[in-house]
């Protein structure tokens, strides 16, 4: 126990002793942007995150630059190219309407068509017994309409039992 108790005093007078920093009671204003400076200091970026925002910096003005050029010549072309639409306009709208009316059936067809081939190969898997997403589902409405069939076949079979004894009551020579 004394050994314990002399290590431990010879461990502290061997660790320098820290000094507090005086601080300037008079000018609070000073203690608040050391800190102040202390925080900016511990956030600041490192050349990596900086080199990164210049090339965000850069790039993001090229591309700005681009579209104001770009609107400014479309702008331009509008202008010059006004008259020139007004005047071939008759023509240009019923060409426009049946390029539309073209463009619009081939992309619906296009996309009746995958639908087609898209069902045509899932019923194939499904026939084939290779198990295809939503066969499941499928196997289980299945049974839910045989069970509700034989539930109603079984229910007309005892009601018409029913109705049958019913007319035997009331006409008994039937």
């Amino acid at each position: 126990m004394a050994d314990r108790h002399q290590n431990q005093t010879q461990t502290q007078q061997q660790q320098p002793q820290r000094v507090p920093r005086p601080t300037n009671t008079n000018n609070p204003a000073s203690t608040n942007a050391s800190t102040f400076l202390r925080r900016l200091q511990g956030n600041a970026p490192n050349p990596t995150q900086l080199v990164g925002f210049l090339t965000l910096l850069v790039s993001g003005a090229i591309l700005l630059l681009l579209t104001g050029l770009t609107v400014t010549a479309a702008i331009m072309g509008l202008i010059l190219f006004t008259p020139l639409i007004i005047i071939s306009s008759p023509i240009w709208v019923p060409i426009g309407a049946l390029l539309f009316l073209t463009v619009a059936g081939f992309v619906s067809m296009c996309g009746f068509g995958a639908a087609a081939v898209a069902g045509s190969s899932w019923m194939y898997r499904y026939f084939k017994g290779m198990h295809p997403p939503g066969s499941d589902r499928v196997d289980y409405a299945r049974s839910r309409i045989y069970d509700t069939a034989s539930h109603v076949k079984d229910y007309a079979r005892e009601y018409g039992g029913y109705l049958h004894s019913k007319v035997k009551d009331a006409a008994p020579g039937a």
